[in-house]
């Protein structure tokens, strides 16, 4: 059984969870937790080894910590995802692969693309493809036609797996920190689009890549998980989209499975990861 708790923090929260837990008989195989000093947040993640009645634990939760607090127990485990794509394979077929595997952590329910690219590989693993073009369609009807889509399959997180159109705030509103977007440079620094050209021209000797929650901002919505390479002068733009895109499909990964395990935690524009 896992628990997830993220309050104002408080003297003695510890000893007060710790306390409830002992006096149901549960017992304790992991916990991680923090506290931001200058926010004053406290956040926790507890490995329960038994289970027990979850609306009675919450109760009894709620009564030693503070009104804020936001307690979640035993979350599904096996979270249920849609995925938005343009023309970019790679990011999509690690996740159908770890999907047909079995070792996502997620439910692939279907994938939505702008373009029919990347609808045979769908079929091949089985993963329903609905192609909703922008082509000749206000952006926001375009959207209106995702978002009715998305909504029928009432997913866990949508996760834009090199989805190359940016949102509208009316379509962020729609799913508030369910989207989940890969971008192809170690942010904040290369915003927006061509990062690769820009790190090229900027002769950075490093480049990487963020996973991070949508937002009304762009591209600087709060950040799950980044990763950096080195790169030198021989690299052109074009070499370094292609290593780039090793390292996408890697910190993508990575970012899923610590949203999937409930790893994460979103205060304001910052997250707190126990990896």
């Amino acid at each position: 059984m896992i628990i997830v708790i993220q309050c104002k923090d408080q003297v003695g929260l510890v000893a007060a969870i710790s306390g409830v837990l002992a006096k149901q008989q549960l017992n304790i195989i992991a916990m991680r937790e923090h506290v931001d000093t200058q926010e004053s947040r406290f956040y926790m993640r507890l490995q329960i080894e038994q289970s027990t009645n979850e609306q009675a634990l919450a109760l009894e939760m709620q009564t030693v910590l503070p009104t804020d607090a936001v307690i979640t127990i035993n979350p599904v485990p096996q979270k249920k995802i849609v995925v938005l794509v343009t023309k970019e394979y790679h990011c999509l077929a690690d996740i159908l692969i770890r999907h047909y595997f079995g070792t996502f952590g997620a439910s692939v329910l279907a994938v939505i693309g702008n373009h029919a690219t990347l609808q045979d590989i769908c079929a091949r693993f089985d993963v329903p493809f609905t192609l909703v073009s922008h082509e000749g369609k206000t952006k926001t009807e375009f959207e209106q036609h995702i978002t009715r889509i998305v909504k029928d399959y009432k997913p866990d997180y949508i996760v834009l797996a090199k989805f190359m159109r940016i949102l509208s705030p009316q379509f962020v509103a729609e799913f508030p920190m369910k989207l989940i977007n890969i971008h192809h440079s170690f942010l904040p620094a290369f915003v927006g689009a061509n990062p690769y050209k820009q790190a090229f021209e900027r002769g950075v000797k490093l480049i990487g890549a963020t996973a991070h929650f949508v937002t009304n901002d762009l591209d600087e919505g709060p950040i799950i998980a980044q990763q950096i390479i080195p790169v030198n002068h021989s690299l052109n733009a074009a070499d370094m989209m292609k290593a780039g895109k090793e390292v996408e499909t890697s910190v993508l990964a990575k970012a899923l499975r610590l949203v999937f395990e409930d790893r994460v935690f979103v205060y304001q524009n910052k997250t707190v990861v126990f990896d």
